[in-house]
């Protein structure tokens, strides 16, 4: 039974990879936006942070859960 807990805590950790999958394209994106349209910096960038802090919540939610698992196992 433990080492199924280990591999869904593994599976659960995985959501890291998503998340920096996903903000990297999404700072790709902003700096294609800024360098095309440079007086919108701003709010591009503002739209950036919102993005980037769902995207690693995410993968702390993905590491708790896995964490969860490993302890209360």
């Amino acid at each position: 039974m433990n080492s199924m807990l280990a591999i869904g805590a593994a599976i659960a950790v995985l959501t890291g990879i998503g998340a920096g999958i996903g903000i990297g394209y999404a700072t790709a994106k902003a700096t294609e936006a800024v360098a095309r349209q440079p007086e919108a910096d701003g709010k591009i960038t503002k739209l950036l942070l919102l993005g980037c802090a769902l995207a690693e919540a995410t993968a702390i939610y993905g590491f708790v859960v896995g964490l969860l698992l490993i302890i209360m196992g």
